[in-house]
Protein backbone atom coordinates (compact mmCIF):
# COMPACT_ATOMS: atom_id res chain seq x y z
CA UNK A 1 0.00 0.00 0.00
CA UNK A 2 1.26 3.58 -1.03
CA UNK A 3 1.58 6.33 0.76
CA UNK A 4 -1.08 8.32 -1.86
CA UNK A 5 -3.44 5.44 -0.54
CA UNK A 6 -3.45 6.62 2.91
CA UNK A 7 -3.72 10.45 2.30
CA UNK A 8 -6.70 12.20 4.15
CA UNK A 9 -7.22 9.27 6.21
CA UNK A 10 -7.51 8.90 10.04
CA UNK A 11 -4.50 6.78 11.23
CA UNK A 12 -5.17 4.12 14.06
CA UNK A 13 -2.89 2.10 15.40
CA UNK A 14 -3.41 -1.01 17.11
CA UNK A 15 -1.60 -3.43 18.37
CA UNK A 16 -0.34 -6.77 16.03
CA UNK A 17 -0.61 -9.27 18.15
CA UNK A 18 -1.07 -11.12 21.63
CA UNK A 19 -4.60 -10.03 23.79
CA UNK A 20 -4.56 -6.63 23.23
CA UNK A 21 -4.84 -7.46 19.22
CA UNK A 22 -7.64 -9.31 19.72
CA UNK A 23 -9.84 -7.65 22.15
CA UNK A 24 -9.22 -4.15 19.78
CA UNK A 25 -10.51 -6.28 16.72
CA UNK A 26 -13.98 -6.75 18.90
CA UNK A 27 -14.15 -3.26 20.17
CA UNK A 28 -13.20 -2.39 16.20
CA UNK A 29 -16.05 -4.79 15.16
CA UNK A 30 -18.63 -3.35 17.61
CA UNK A 31 -18.00 0.14 16.66
CA UNK A 32 -18.73 -0.59 13.02
CA UNK A 33 -15.05 -0.07 11.71
CA UNK A 34 -15.21 -2.63 8.92
CA UNK A 35 -11.48 -4.20 7.51
CA UNK A 36 -10.00 -6.82 5.81
CA UNK A 37 -6.58 -6.99 6.20
CA UNK A 38 -4.49 -9.34 3.83
CA UNK A 39 -1.66 -11.62 4.55
CA UNK A 40 -0.94 -10.22 7.81
CA UNK A 41 0.09 -6.77 6.17
CA UNK A 42 0.33 -3.69 9.00
CA UNK A 43 -1.34 -1.40 6.73
CA UNK A 44 -5.00 -2.03 6.09
CA UNK A 45 -7.47 0.51 4.72
CA UNK A 46 -11.26 0.54 6.46
CA UNK A 47 -13.98 0.04 3.98
CA UNK A 48 -16.83 1.98 5.53
CA UNK A 49 -14.73 5.40 7.11
CA UNK A 50 -12.04 7.64 6.23
CA UNK A 51 -9.82 5.48 7.98
CA UNK A 52 -6.45 2.94 7.71
CA UNK A 53 -5.39 0.88 10.54
CA UNK A 54 -1.99 0.30 11.04
CA UNK A 55 -0.86 -2.68 12.73
CA UNK A 56 2.06 -1.88 15.31
CA UNK A 57 3.83 -3.38 18.34
CA UNK A 58 2.18 -2.25 21.79
CA UNK A 59 5.34 -0.86 23.24
CA UNK A 60 6.03 1.49 19.88
CA UNK A 61 2.42 3.20 19.97
CA UNK A 62 2.28 5.98 22.36
CA UNK A 63 5.45 7.12 20.42
CA UNK A 64 3.50 6.94 17.20
CA UNK A 65 0.60 8.96 18.53
CA UNK A 66 2.77 11.16 21.05
CA UNK A 67 5.12 12.32 17.43
CA UNK A 68 1.92 12.98 15.76
CA UNK A 69 2.63 10.12 13.15
CA UNK A 70 -0.72 8.09 13.86
CA UNK A 71 -3.96 10.53 15.04
CA UNK A 72 -5.16 7.64 17.48
CA UNK A 73 -4.06 4.49 18.96
CA UNK A 74 -4.64 1.70 21.76
CA UNK A 75 -2.09 0.49 24.19
CA UNK A 76 -1.37 -0.27 27.94
CA UNK A 77 -1.14 2.64 30.32
CA UNK A 78 1.61 1.44 31.62
CA UNK A 79 3.50 1.43 28.07
CA UNK A 80 3.05 4.72 28.00
CA UNK A 81 4.19 5.73 31.79
CA UNK A 82 7.55 3.57 30.59
CA UNK A 83 7.95 4.99 27.26
CA UNK A 84 7.88 8.31 28.94
CA UNK A 85 4.96 9.71 26.62
CA UNK A 86 2.44 10.93 28.79
CA UNK A 87 3.19 14.47 28.54
CA UNK A 88 2.64 13.83 24.63
CA UNK A 89 -0.90 11.77 24.50
CA UNK A 90 -3.84 12.40 25.83
CA UNK A 91 -5.87 9.14 27.18
CA UNK A 92 -9.53 9.46 25.89
CA UNK A 93 -11.17 6.45 27.46
CA UNK A 94 -10.42 3.73 29.24
CA UNK A 95 -11.38 0.16 27.77
CA UNK A 96 -12.10 -1.80 30.15
CA UNK A 97 -10.00 -5.19 29.33
CA UNK A 98 -6.03 -5.84 28.78
CA UNK A 99 -5.63 -5.47 33.17
CA UNK A 100 -3.39 -6.45 35.21
CA UNK A 101 -0.63 -5.23 38.13
CA UNK A 102 3.08 -4.19 37.91
CA UNK A 103 4.46 -6.00 40.99
CA UNK A 104 7.69 -6.59 42.56
CA UNK A 105 7.69 -10.29 43.01
CA UNK A 106 10.49 -12.83 44.88
CA UNK A 107 10.98 -15.89 45.33
CA UNK A 108 8.67 -17.87 47.13
CA UNK A 109 11.43 -19.35 49.76
CA UNK A 110 13.39 -15.91 49.16
CA UNK A 111 14.29 -13.97 52.92
CA UNK A 112 13.49 -10.75 50.91
CA UNK A 113 9.55 -9.52 52.57
CA UNK A 114 9.60 -6.47 51.66
CA UNK A 115 10.98 -3.78 48.89
CA UNK A 116 13.29 -2.28 51.38
CA UNK A 117 14.86 -5.39 51.88
CA UNK A 118 15.34 -5.68 48.09
CA UNK A 119 16.88 -2.48 47.94
CA UNK A 120 20.33 -2.46 47.02
CA UNK A 121 19.99 -5.44 45.28
CA UNK A 122 19.22 -6.89 41.67
CA UNK A 123 16.34 -6.82 39.76
CA UNK A 124 14.89 -7.64 36.42
CA UNK A 125 12.45 -6.05 34.28
CA UNK A 126 10.40 -5.86 31.08
CA UNK A 127 9.93 -2.36 32.71
CA UNK A 128 13.07 -0.81 33.39
CA UNK A 129 12.14 3.00 33.66
CA UNK A 130 9.62 1.98 35.64
CA UNK A 131 11.63 -0.01 38.22
CA UNK A 132 14.28 2.70 38.33
CA UNK A 133 11.86 5.38 39.17
CA UNK A 134 10.35 3.17 42.04
CA UNK A 135 13.45 2.40 43.29
CA UNK A 136 15.40 5.18 43.01
CA UNK A 137 13.06 6.87 45.44
CA UNK A 138 13.28 3.89 47.69
CA UNK A 139 17.31 3.99 47.22
CA UNK A 140 16.79 7.38 48.02
CA UNK A 141 14.64 6.95 51.46
CA UNK A 142 17.00 4.64 52.83
CA UNK A 143 20.07 6.39 51.72
CA UNK A 144 21.49 4.35 49.50
CA UNK A 145 24.44 5.39 46.54
CA UNK A 146 26.67 4.72 44.09
CA UNK A 147 27.37 0.87 44.38
CA UNK A 148 24.94 0.56 47.03
CA UNK A 149 22.14 1.39 45.29
CA UNK A 150 19.42 -1.04 43.55
CA UNK A 151 20.77 -2.64 40.04
CA UNK A 152 17.75 -2.41 37.10
CA UNK A 153 18.07 -4.95 34.56
CA UNK A 154 16.18 -5.29 31.52
CA UNK A 155 14.69 -8.63 30.11
CA UNK A 156 12.30 -8.63 27.54
CA UNK A 157 10.74 -12.14 28.19
CA UNK A 158 11.07 -15.45 29.96
CA UNK A 159 11.30 -12.70 33.51
CA UNK A 160 10.88 -15.46 35.86
CA UNK A 161 13.48 -17.50 34.40
CA UNK A 162 16.35 -14.68 36.03
CA UNK A 163 15.26 -15.64 39.35
CA UNK A 164 15.39 -19.33 38.62
CA UNK A 165 18.86 -19.17 37.51
CA UNK A 166 20.08 -16.69 40.37
CA UNK A 167 20.19 -13.70 38.34
CA UNK A 168 18.69 -11.56 39.85
CA UNK A 169 16.88 -11.06 43.37
CA UNK A 170 13.68 -9.84 42.41
CA UNK A 171 11.50 -9.03 39.30
CA UNK A 172 8.67 -6.35 38.12
CA UNK A 173 6.13 -8.03 36.55
CA UNK A 174 2.54 -9.06 36.51
CA UNK A 175 0.27 -12.24 37.54
CA UNK A 176 1.75 -14.88 35.45
CA UNK A 177 4.69 -15.09 37.86
CA UNK A 178 2.54 -16.88 40.16
CA UNK A 179 2.81 -20.07 38.58
CA UNK A 180 6.80 -20.04 38.96
CA UNK A 181 6.75 -20.16 42.69
CA UNK A 182 7.25 -15.95 42.95
CA UNK A 183 5.03 -14.14 45.24
CA UNK A 184 4.21 -10.49 44.93
CA UNK A 185 6.03 -8.17 47.71
CA UNK A 186 4.63 -4.84 46.22
CA UNK A 187 2.49 -3.50 43.71
CA UNK A 188 4.04 -0.27 41.68
CA UNK A 189 0.49 0.37 39.85
CA UNK A 190 -2.96 -1.36 37.90
CA UNK A 191 -3.11 -0.44 34.51
CA UNK A 192 -5.16 -1.41 31.52
CA UNK A 193 -5.78 -0.57 27.86
CA UNK A 194 -6.47 2.77 26.96
CA UNK A 195 -7.60 4.59 23.66
CA UNK A 196 -5.28 7.64 23.37
CA UNK A 197 -4.68 10.94 20.93
CA UNK A 198 -1.47 13.40 20.32
CA UNK A 199 -1.88 16.38 22.79
CA UNK A 200 -0.80 18.20 20.22
CA UNK A 201 -2.16 16.59 16.76
CA UNK A 202 -0.29 17.56 13.75
CA UNK A 203 -3.50 16.76 11.58
CA UNK A 204 -6.42 18.81 12.50
CA UNK A 205 -8.54 18.25 10.00
CA UNK A 206 -9.04 14.47 11.42
CA UNK A 207 -10.59 15.86 14.68
CA UNK A 208 -14.20 15.46 13.47
CA UNK A 209 -13.56 11.63 13.11
CA UNK A 210 -11.35 11.39 16.33
CA UNK A 211 -14.70 12.69 18.10
CA UNK A 212 -17.00 10.67 16.30
CA UNK A 213 -14.69 7.09 16.91
CA UNK A 214 -14.09 8.12 20.33
CA UNK A 215 -17.79 8.34 20.88
CA UNK A 216 -18.49 4.88 19.40
CA UNK A 217 -15.83 2.53 21.13
CA UNK A 218 -17.45 4.91 24.25
CA UNK A 219 -20.70 3.25 23.25
CA UNK A 220 -19.47 -0.56 23.24
CA UNK A 221 -17.60 -0.65 26.24
CA UNK A 222 -21.03 1.06 27.83
CA UNK A 223 -22.40 -1.75 26.30
CA UNK A 224 -20.81 -3.64 27.94
CA UNK A 225 -21.18 -2.85 31.72
CA UNK A 226 -25.12 -1.97 31.48
CA UNK A 227 -28.10 -3.93 30.24
CA UNK A 228 -32.00 -2.66 29.68
CA UNK A 229 -34.45 -3.60 32.60
CA UNK A 230 -37.71 -3.74 31.64
CA UNK A 231 -40.63 -4.81 34.21
CA UNK A 232 -44.36 -3.86 35.18
CA UNK A 233 -46.14 -2.75 38.55
CA UNK A 234 -48.76 -0.77 40.15
CA UNK A 235 -48.71 2.49 40.58
CA UNK A 236 -48.79 2.73 44.50
CA UNK A 237 -45.56 0.55 44.51
CA UNK A 238 -43.68 2.51 41.76
CA UNK A 239 -41.83 5.14 43.81
CA UNK A 240 -40.31 2.20 45.31
CA UNK A 241 -39.00 0.37 42.75
CA UNK A 242 -37.36 3.47 41.23
CA UNK A 243 -36.13 3.20 44.53
CA UNK A 244 -34.05 0.09 43.23
CA UNK A 245 -33.98 0.91 39.70
CA UNK A 246 -33.03 5.11 39.22
CA UNK A 247 -31.47 4.25 36.19
CA UNK A 248 -28.70 7.17 34.88
CA UNK A 249 -30.62 10.08 34.48
CA UNK A 250 -34.25 8.59 35.34
CA UNK A 251 -36.48 5.78 33.96
CA UNK A 252 -38.81 5.61 31.57
CA UNK A 253 -42.37 4.71 32.82
CA UNK A 254 -45.26 4.29 30.32
CA UNK A 255 -49.16 3.76 31.41
CA UNK A 256 -50.11 0.03 30.78
CA UNK A 257 -54.39 -0.57 29.45
CA UNK A 258 -54.74 -2.19 33.13
CA UNK A 259 -55.54 0.44 35.63
CA UNK A 260 -53.34 1.85 37.73
CA UNK A 261 -50.22 -0.16 36.13
CA UNK A 262 -47.37 0.83 34.35
CA UNK A 263 -44.56 -0.19 32.37
CA UNK A 264 -41.03 0.71 33.38
CA UNK A 265 -37.51 0.80 31.20
CA UNK A 266 -34.66 1.20 32.87
CA UNK A 267 -30.94 0.76 32.08
CA UNK A 268 -28.99 -0.82 35.47
CA UNK A 269 -25.58 -2.44 35.91
CA UNK A 270 -25.41 -5.94 34.46
CA UNK A 271 -23.33 -6.84 37.51
CA UNK A 272 -25.64 -6.25 39.94
CA UNK A 273 -28.52 -7.24 37.68
CA UNK A 274 -29.82 -10.63 39.34
CA UNK A 275 -29.65 -8.72 42.38
CA UNK A 276 -31.87 -6.16 41.17
CA UNK A 277 -34.42 -8.38 39.59
CA UNK A 278 -34.45 -10.18 42.87
CA UNK A 279 -35.21 -6.69 44.36
CA UNK A 280 -37.64 -5.64 42.24
CA UNK A 281 -40.02 -8.70 42.67
CA UNK A 282 -39.71 -8.61 46.35
CA UNK A 283 -41.01 -5.01 46.16
CA UNK A 284 -44.08 -6.03 43.91
CA UNK A 285 -42.74 -6.33 39.71
CA UNK A 286 -43.91 -8.33 37.62
CA UNK A 287 -42.91 -9.50 34.13
CA UNK A 288 -39.11 -8.85 34.79
CA UNK A 289 -37.26 -8.70 31.69
CA UNK A 290 -33.30 -8.15 30.80
CA UNK A 291 -31.83 -7.36 27.30
CA UNK A 292 -28.40 -7.18 26.74
CA UNK A 293 -26.92 -4.02 24.53
CA UNK A 294 -25.02 -4.63 21.62
CA UNK A 295 -23.94 -0.48 21.50
CA UNK A 296 -25.46 2.38 23.00
CA UNK A 297 -24.65 6.26 23.30
CA UNK A 298 -25.05 7.60 26.95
Amino acid sequence: MNAEALEGRLLFAIPKKGRLYEKCIELLSGADIQFRRSNRLDVCVVLNHNIALVFLPAADIPSFVGKGDVDLGITGHDVILEAQMEGLVTEVAKLGFGKCSLQVQVPEASSIKTVDDLAGKRVVSSFKHLSKEYFDKIDTRLQLTDGGKTKIGYVGGSVEAACALGLADGIESGDTMRASGLHAIATLLTTEAVLIKSTTPTRPHVAPLIDKVARRIAGVIAATKYVVCQYNISRDKLAAAIAITPGRRAPTISALEEYNWVGVSVMIEKRQSASIMDELVHAGAEDVLVFNLNNCRV
